[in-house]
């Protein structure tokens, strides 16, 4: 999957830094994480953010330029510069590049020899790091999930909130839930969270959205699941456009292995945005005919946009519950292969809401819980296995993703 790169850009001349920006703001794979329009403060822009790529402009000042491309090269050897500068006679481009510049862009930029140079710099530096020591070190991609449902009361928000918490459980994933059902919304009650702060104050400072306080945003769970949740007041939920959504996920894909989207049943733009985005949609269903024809009326309408269908997983909750529609049943009726079963666990999922805290912290080894487990496993790469459990039953998903 496609990461976001952290750019900073210095250039002392606004008329061309302006079109510059302009340019790298209009990328959805770029965040422009800061800019600086003197050379000698550029250190201290990179000593206070996490960057990917330096873009430093040569014609300000060329001397000055290429003695703070040498330092930054030599200060920090990880960080890919790219230099840009009107002169673009061989002279100027070996002087940049000797000076320590990996990439070399001509004013004004042209948006297709940028994409092209910033892909190159992505890929060095992601070979670069891939090796340490006499191993090679895989960077983990960042895995977009959707929860939606065929109706309301199917058990999405229950399935994202448990689901998150459990991939949490993982040292090295890092977890974020996003509730967007905007009007409705419920993750902040299922895990007893007050949050200082919402979807619509993030959309209310889109225009000077930074990381810092994105991060500030979310509020943290002490399953370590981080949660940005929805408006308090509904009114707020209007403030909330499709490019908001894209350009919150587009930043928090660089900060976290695994996003959760707990989406809305109305199928609203910002509903269709992030199924766009998602890697993964987990459409939740029951085995009963109002469910499971609107798992099809849904399908037909995914079908309409090329590759959204085939990210949908079919899972089934509840499974168990009185008055049933048989599993062979509901796949004839879908025309597709249910992907996941969770049974019938109220008990556990009533009482592990009203105190607020996911399943793995209040009943780690009820049916419910072992299944979302297993469900969390096959999304993570032991999908076989877990499909294998999954038909035999809820137990023996102990492992990394349950509470000792």
């Amino acid at each position: 999957m496609r990461e976001v790169l952290r750019l900073a850009i210095v250039d002392p001349s606004e008329a061309t830094r302006e079109p510059l920006r302009n340019l790298l703001m209009g990328l959805e794979s770029v965040w422009l994480e800061a800019e600086c329009a003197r050379y000698e403060f550029f250190f201290d822009v990179i000593h206070q953010s996490e960057l990917d790529v330096a873009v430093i402009s040569l014609d300000a000042d060329q001397a000055k330029a290429l003695q703070l491309i040498s330092q930054v090269s030599v200060e920090r050897p990880q960080l890919p510069i790219l230099a840009v500068s009107g002169k673009g006679d061989g002279n100027s481009i070996l002087q940049a590049l000797r000076s320590g510049a990996k990439e070399f862009l001509t004013q004004p930029v042209v948006l297709e020899e940028l994409l092209t140079a910033l892909k190159r710099l992505q890929l060095n530096r992601a070979v670069s790091e891939s090796h340490q020591g006499n191993g090679i070190v895989k960077k983990q991609e960042t895995s977009i999930i959707a929860v939606v449902g065929s109706s309301g009361g199917v058990g999405c928000t229950s399935i994202a909130v448990n689901l998150g918490a459990t991939l949490a459980q993982v040292p090295e994933n890092s977890v974020a839930l996003i509730d967007l059902d905007l009007a409705l919304g419920d993750a902040d009650v299922m895990l007893d969270l007050m949050a200082d702060y919402t979807l619509a104050d993030v959309a209310l400072n889109i225009d000077r959205l930074d990381m810092t306080f994105l991060r500030r945003s979310l509020s943290k769970h002490s399953s370590g699941l981080s949660l940005l949740p929805h408006p308090v007041q509904m009114e707020d939920a209007s403030l909330i456009r499709e490019e908001h959504v894209q350009r919150v996920l587009g930043l928090l894909r660089s900060s976290y292995s695994h996003l959760i989207l707990d989406l809305s049943k109305g199928f609203t733009a910002t509903d269709i945005t992030s199924l766009r985005t998602a890697d993964i949609i987990l459409l939740v269903a029951q085995l009963e005919l109002s469910s499971l024809r609107n798992v099809v009326r849904m399908m037909l309408t995914l079908q309409t946009e090329d590759g959204l269908s085939e990210k949908v997983k079919v899972v089934i909750n509840r499974v168990g519950a009185e008055c049933d529609i048989s599993l062979k049943k509901a796949e004839e009726t879908i025309g597709k292969p249910i992907f996941w079963q969770i049974p019938n666990d109220p008990r556990a999922l009533v009482e592990s809401r009203n105190a607020g805290v996911p399943l793995l912290q209040h009943s780690p080894k009820c049916k419910a819980q072992q299944s979302i487990a297993g469900l969390a496993m096959a999304l993570t790469g032991g999908e076989e296995m877990a499909q294998a459990g999954n038909k035999k039953g809820t137990g023996g998903w102990r492992g990394i993703f349950s509470s000792k």
